[in-house]
């Protein structure tokens, strides 16, 4: 190894050890080394809402919406993310670290379970992934995420400037957002794909338990299929196949009846059709969410009625389309309904069953480099009870139009 001329001056001195000098530039150089293949992205996400008529109270129970961002301008979250993916070698490692910062921080609601039992409630700064990747070469090799990373089922994803439009479905609302826990991911070929993971709770809480009420080792189980058709299927080439499941104990619902079950599934099989149309895309979702135990489903309950909120069932169906109508402009369409289906027979629990509609439209400009930015019209159509108001005040219509930037970088 060369040294400079002070260096060794100094070790002539004996101010300096050459070997320590060594150690520490051989040091520098691996940390070198390592963040050359760090990459540093992220994106501020922001919008402009309005929603006709007089009083915020009674809206859609969507994720991510609410009274909180109606009438008015927001800052909805800024990302921040430090990656290395995965290389190509069969021993390769990485990490991926998503920081959330904003409102929508809060709402994500990953506090661990050390910040809950400390008393803290919320906090506009929140982990959104944040797991080591490692390879195994097993067959075609298994990819490993191990930490807190987003769930593995649905047609919409927590990045609103990924998904068709900028509200969330009420798929996505009755879906998990984060897991704790270990993933593998294994592609048989290149068309078939699947996912396998074990995880703490179905809840979004960093390390959170099942225990108590659960035995210490009760976990939760969670799992995909991915079909891909391959390139040399004609104008169906892209197009997926989607399906996957969630199960495990619901560590954000409040047990009700003094029963502790509080088991929650989530199942959902989708798909993403190309078309014969030039820029035309349709996709299909299914989602259907199961509560047992008799529990309050606060978590998955997207219009719960007065206090009555046993709910066994959620059916979400949507159709999406997507037109991508020159290179800057994209329309896109989505038309869902959602079921609820609350526990039990009787006349009470019968009134808090719900049926929606909804219908957003979304227009897509990309005016300026590394923006995304769009204006959205959205209406939900909800039957008695509407969106959790008492039955002798009734708002059936939920209008909302709003303007979305988000800046990528």
């Amino acid at each position: 190894m060369k040294f400079n001329k002070w260096t060794l001056g100094l070790a002539a001195m004996g101010a300096v050890s050459l070997t320590s000098v060594a150690q520490a530039e051989e040091k520098m150089n691996v940390l070198q080394t390592a963040m050359t293949s760090t990459t540093i992205s992220g994106y501020v996400d922001t919008s402009m809402q309005w929603n006709p008529g007089t009083g915020n109270t009674y809206l859609p129970r969507y994720s991510f919406g609410g009274p909180s961002k109606a009438d008015g301008f927001n800052l909805n979250v800024v990302q921040l993310t430090i990656a290395k993916p995965l290389d190509e070698g069969e021993w390769a490692s990485g990490y991926r670290a998503d920081l959330w910062f904003g409102p929508d921080a809060n709402t994500l609601n990953t506090l661990s379970s050390t910040a809950l039992a400390a008393g803290s409630s919320s906090s506009d700064l929140a982990i959104r992934q944040a797991y080591v990747t490692l390879r195994t070469p097993v067959g075609n090799g298994i990819d490993w995420k191990i930490g807190v990373f987003d769930d593995v089922i649905g047609y919409e994803g927590l990045e609103s400037g990924g998904n068709p439009n900028m509200t969330r479905s009420y798929g996505f609302s009755v879906e998990p957002t984060t897991l704790t826990g270990l993933l593998s991911t294994y592609r048989f070929c290149d068309i078939v794909s699947a996912s396998l993971g074990i995880v703490d709770t179905t809840g979004p809480t960093i390390n959170g338990r099942a225990n108590p009420p659960k035995a210490e080792s009760f976990k939760a189980y969670c799992g995909n299929v991915v079909l891909t058709a391959p390139s040399n299927w004609g104008w169906v080439a892209g197009s997926t196949l989607y399906a996957g499941f969630l199960t495990g104990f619901d560590s954000t619902s409040s047990a009700v009846l003094a029963n502790s079950d509080r088991n929650r599934q989530n199942y959902y099989v989708g798909a993403t059709m190309a078309t014969p149309v030039t820029g035309l895309k349709a996709g299909i979702a299914f989602d259907y969410a199961h509560m047992n135990g008799n529990s309050a489903t606060t978590s998955l309950t997207v219009s719960p009625n007065g206090t009555y909120a046993l709910v066994d069932n959620q059916y979400c169906f949507a159709l999406y389309g997507t037109y991508q109508a020159t290179e800057k402009m994209s329309l896109n369409l989505r038309a869902e309904s959602y079921r609820q289906q609350a526990a039990g027979g009787s006349a009470a629990q019968q009134a808090a069953n719900n049926n929606i509609f909804a219908l957003t439209t979304t227009v897509q400009y990309d005016l300026w480099q590394n923006v995304i930015s769009r204006l959205e019209l959205r209406w939900d159509y909800s039957n008695d009870p509407a969106f959790g108001q008492s039955l002798n005040d009734l708002q059936h219509n939920a209008v909302m139009v709003a303007a979305n930037f988000i800046y990528k970088f």
